[in-house]
């Protein structure tokens, strides 16, 4: 797109205001130090930082690599591409990069990166600054990083809100952009005009600037901000008269505001593209309240007509305003030769008095520069002042800087001010570069269909030349479905409402489409509207990583709604289960003492029966994580080996097992029995996939699990041993690996599969600390992997459990049992009673603290772990404990209060024995735990 000289005033100003709202983070660095000269708004926020910190000093000092991070090569990648950008002078982008910042605490936090440096070229065309543009992309490698990331629940969903918060944030700021084009422009007057001169809108800045409001300007002639004398001379129409002509014309002059003042405005006026009939609709004029500069200027004028100015005539190097001056001094003779300057030169430009005494003033202008330069010592020459002059000059070291001048003409000669503004222009030239490379489309088109005016990312996302797209109706290049609901946004556009958050698909050359998120301000007047359009395919990618967190949210949930309730079925279970298990034993006892018989056979069978209604709620207690746990140091691969034999009897002779065991495996601590029934439940699933025979492979490794890996395995990080069963059968789809775990869900037929195989694997190993995976292809077979932290201390002697008989109590030995179910409490009792010990029992806890709290011998407390009265058993032996310090306590329990009692790490002399159980292995466990 062209603009004219008169653009610079409104580009420069809306540049600036797109590149503090930019949501995307921006940095401008200066070769060879890279120093930072510039940042916006969202660079700081990523970074925490403020633009005092940054400001002025070199990028890898305040953005160095994590010196604790052997593997940080942020810095080196970073350098090397800028470094590649100053030889080749062309933009590079670079791969995904990982490149820590710090956090509020000062501490660095890993983040990851897609940078892209552009160039920006000086007027030698070597390249000045550099560009440094990046986006926020650390969730995205996170969620997308591992396949297994479908499987994080509540944690990443709260991260995935945050960044879709985020993006809603960063698409505001973009939308506001273009509405701080205009209404944050408010050191600018904007207005347009109908062909007459009329007023047809008027912006914020022209309101605060000339005391008019837009309700009193439209509608009025524009000539009414021009001076009387103005008027009169015919300035107001010979203005719109010269734009219409050459396509702009100046306006640099004293206007009027409403009450009365002057203001000197500095601008241009432009005519307004014609309607589509050809007519004229207007003109555009855009002007810089500069009346403050005005009254400097104006001073300078005066002291170069006052005695003072006269003074320095005569004695150039005299007086302190010569001497101290920030600007540049200089008086030339009439052949353009400089006569005499001030210090201020060599300060900035480093040339000496005497070397510019032999140098023509325009042999030192920027070659470029030279024709207006030459127009305006023209003017000189006639007399006239020159109050505003922006030329390249060279300095000593052969670089140019850009000098705003002041002239005036007096006697011969010429009495010269300069201003060094290389920073402001360099500024300009950075917010149009950040114009030029923005990702997000800003357009200008008509209610009638078709685009005017558009900025370089239409053609560079559509693939679609810029002549392409301005001269087709712009419903071509969107999608079928989207053209319905864009008609209703023109629509609402005619009726001068702006519309914001629409979404509108563009077809890129290829036919593929692109989301985009627009917003749109109407100029109803000119038959025109603004738009500016967001890429929002990642937003929507974002959404979808949501609604599978939300989903996977709700799985959990459900999850554990059913874990609860199946924990609480099985507690109670487990209780009525061991006292029909212990008085059926204790029947059979009584039976055989007294000779009976014909008996056995039925109570063979419901002692039979009670034992799998008990392991029935093991598998339920597993699955909720709720059962009590042995876990002892062991050896995965030894206990392998001790059950291969078991392992390939189970699956037949039409299946190979290969045990593939790894060298210097780790230790784990686990329950060996439940890890044993994991195992073989997992073969047994491997084997029912190959009906027609297949492969089994069981193998054991060690492993690391870093941060990010354990964030979606819901793990703590760091050492783990892995135990994968991998078969070669038919595989699963994603719908039953979502379901897999779910209690009761089996795609075995009706009878050969109760569906709690998996969830009680699932229970015991997240029990346990670890974590299961599922790995599987329809018809590519599945593997099944078991994480289970490492341990790090040594193996335990095994001790076998005896079937001995019950072993007799010595002479007054004393059990206290605690137990608020009274056939388990009873039927416990006249089993150590028959071994002979003296029993004393409570219901709950307080009665059995005040027994504890008495003088009376106690041996042992068997307590229940769950006990009504306020105290559970553990607190019931911690209490007691206190005056018995040596107490020998056997716990009992059908629940997982493992927190209560310890979560498996016991106090010396404390055990536990789960419900149901063996009245004889109790009586056994008894006389082992008060022997010592």
């Amino acid at each position: 797109m062209t603009r004219g000289d008169g653009d610079h005033q409104l580009l420069s100003v809306d540049f600036q205001a797109l590149f503090d709202a930019s949501p995307t983070p921006f940095i401008v660095v200066a070769p060879p130090n890279w120093t930072i000269v510039a940042a916006n708004d969202a660079r700081l926020r990523v970074t925490n930082t403020t633009r005092e910190q940054q400001i002025g000093r070199p990028l890898f000092e305040i953005f160095p690599d994590d010196p604790d991070d052997p593997q940080a090569d942020g810095v080196r990648n970073l350098t090397a591409s800028l470094e590649r950008v100053v030889a080749t002078k062309a933009p590079d982008t670079m791969a995904v990069q990982r490149y820590a910042v710090r956090d509020l605490d000062g501490q660095f936090v890993e983040r990851w990166w897609t940078p892209v440096n552009s160039p920006v070229l000086n007027g030698d065309g070597d390249v000045a600054l550099i560009i440094h543009r990046v986006e926020d992309v650390t969730e995205v490698v996170r969620l997308r990083g591992d396949a297994e990331a479908r499987d994080q629940l509540a944690t990443d969903q709260q991260g995935v809100i945050s960044q879709l918060r985020a993006s809603e944030v960063a698409l505001r700021n973009s939308e506001a952009g273009l509405r701080l084009v205009i209404d944050g422009a408010r050191d600018h007057a904007i207005l347009t005009t109908d062909p007459a001169g009329l007023v047809t809108t008027w912006s914020p800045g022209a309101e605060a600037i000339f005391g008019w409001t837009a309700d009193e300007m439209v509608g009025q002639r524009a000539s009414r901000l021009f001076t009387p004398e103005d008027r009169a001379a015919g300035v107001d129409v010979h203005e719109l008269e010269t734009a219409a002509a050459t396509g702009a014309a100046p306006d640099e002059r004293w206007h009027v505001r409403k009450d009365g003042a002057r203001v000197f405005m500095n601008g241009s006026v432009h005519p307004l593209p014609p309607s589509p009939d050809g007519k004229p609709r207007g003109f555009l004029k855009i002007a810089q309240d500069e009346t403050e500069r005005r009254r400097k200027d104006e001073e300078l004028r005066k002291l170069n007509t006052n005695l003072e100015n006269e003074v320095l005539r005569r004695s150039h190097i005299g007086g302190k305003t010569w001497q101290l001056s920030p600007e540049i001094l200089g008086v030339a003779n009439a052949e353009g030769v400089f006569e005499s300057t001030n210090p201020t030169w060599g300060r900035i430009l480093g040339w000496s008095s005497e070397e510019l005494g032999a140098i023509p003033f325009m042999d030192l202008v920027h070659p470029e520069d030279r024709n207006r330069t030459l127009a305006g010592f023209e003017a000189l020459q006639r007399g006239e002042p020159v109050l505003r002059l922006e030329n390249r000059y060279r300095a000593k070291d052969g670089a140019y800087r850009w000098l705003s001048w002041v002239a005036v003409p007096d006697g011969g000669k010429y009495y010269c001010s300069a201003r060094d503004i290389t920073a402001q222009v360099a500024a300009a030239t950075e917010r149009e570069k950040l114009f030029e490379i923005s990702p997000d489309l800003f357009g200008v088109a008509t209610f009638d269909g078709h685009l005017q005016s558009i900025n370089p990312a239409w053609s560079k996302r559509l693939g679609r030349s810029e002549a392409d797209l301005l001269a087709r109706p712009f419903s071509e290049i969107i999608h079928p479905d989207d053209l319905a609901s864009t008609a209703d946004v023109v629509a609402t556009l005619q009726t001068g409402r702006p519309v914001h958050q629409f979404h509108v698909r563009l077809l890129k050359s290829d036919g593929g489409a692109i989301p985009y998120a627009w917003s749109a301000v109407p100029d109803a007047a000119n038959g025109i509207f603004y738009t500016v359009g967001r890429d929002i395919t990642e937003d929507q990618a974002k959404a979808e990583q949501l609604k599978d967190a939300q989903d996977a949210l709700r799985q959990s949930q459900k999850m554990e709604a059913v874990g609860q309730l199946t924990g609480g079925l099985a507690h109670d279970f487990n209780n009525l289960l061991a006292g029909i298990g212990g008085s059926l034993e204790l029947m059979q006892k009584r039976l055989s003492e007294q000779g009976l018989t014909g008996f056995d056979r039925y109570l063979g069978i419901a002692q039979a029966s009670t034992q799998r209604a008990a392991a029935l709620t093991q598998c339920l207690l597993a699955f909720s994580r709720r059962q009590t746990l042995d876990p002892k140091a062991l050896d995965a691969n030894r206990l392998i080996r001790t059950m291969e034999d078991l392992l390939r009897r189970s699956v037949g002779p039409n299946i190979e097992v290969d045990v593939v065991g790894a060298i210097g495996l780790w230790l784990t601590k686990v329950d060996a029995p439940q890890l044993e029934n994991a195992l073989l439940n997992l073969v047994i699933n491997a084997r029912d996939a190959m009906p027609d025979g297949g492969r089994i492979t069981i193998e054991t490794a060690n492993k690391w699990i870093d941060e990010r890996a354990a964030k979606t395995r819901e793990i703590e990080p760091g050492q783990y041993i892995s135990v994968c069963v991998t078969d070669t059968g038919t595989g699963m789809t994603a719908e039953v690996m979502e379901r897999a775990f779910d209690p009761f869900y089996t795609t075995k037929p009706l009878g050969q599969g109760t569906g709690l195989g998996l969830s009680m694997i699932h229970g015991f190993v997240r029990q346990s600390g670890g974590q299961v995976r599922i790995y599987s292809e329809l018809g590519q077979g599945t593997t099944m992997c078991l994480y289970l932290p490492r341990y790090t201390g040594e193996m335990e002697d095994e001790v076998e459990d005896s079937a001995e008989a019950v072993p007799e109590a010595e002479l007054g030995e004393t059990v206290l049992v605690i137990d608020d179910e009274e056939p388990i409490r009873m039927l416990i009792s006249e089993v150590l009673q028959e071994a002979g010990y003296r029993i004393l029992e409570a219901g709950d806890g307080p009665t059995g603290l005040r027994i504890l709290q008495s003088e009376a011998r106690i041996d042992l407390l068997i307590s229940d772990v769950g006990l009504p009265g306020g105290f559970n058993g553990r607190q019931v032996a911690d209490a007691a404990r206190q005056t018995r310090p040596d107490l020998k306590v056997l716990f009992i329990t059908g629940y997982a209060e493992i927190a209560a009692i310890g979560n498996g790490q016991l106090e010396p002399g404390m055990q536990v024995i789960t419900k149901p159980f063996q009245m004889t292995a109790l009586a056994q466990r008894v006389r082992a735990i008060i022997e010592g």
